[in-house]
């Protein structure tokens, strides 16, 4: 059996993936997936699964409504409904890179990860379960 490849593998790849390849795309969902599955992933590799997989949220539930972060590897607005055009958006969501990662995969949950402070959540439309896991 093949041995999987490994974050570092993953991010090599990443490197020499078309840039117009969108963040679906398998060698970035394997990069997610790896990532999630160690306790100490390589910084390269959580940065760019952070970024891929908070576009990807961004793509698949378009708006302006709630901004998420994932300090300090990424920044998204995502959500339809009323948007804000100045300052602190009124729904925030902050999360663990770490956490992030396996909420995106679902070996964590939304309500797991707000009980234990991974999530901090503001705001009457920041709950995003709905839209997890992405993978």
């Amino acid at each position: 059996m093949p041995k999987p490849p490994s974050a570092a593998d993953l991010v090599a790849a990443l490197a020499l993936q078309d840039p117009a390849a969108e963040p679906g795309d398998d060698v970035r969902a394997q990069l997610v997936r790896a990532v999630a599955a160690v306790e100490q992933p390589e910084r390269r590799a959580l940065t760019l699964a952070c970024r891929a997989s908070a576009q990807l949220l961004a793509e698949r539930v378009p708006g302006r409504t709630v901004e998420l972060r994932v300090p300090p590897y990424a920044a998204v607005q995502c959500v339809a409904g009323p948007r804000h055009t100045r300052g602190t958006p009124p729904n925030v969501v902050e999360v663990d890179p770490l956490a992030w990662v396996r909420l995106v995969i679902g070996s964590l949950t939304w309500g797991e990860a707000v009980r234990d402070g991974r999530v901090r959540a503001s705001g009457e439309r920041s709950d995003l379960s709905a839209h997890l896991p992405l993978l």
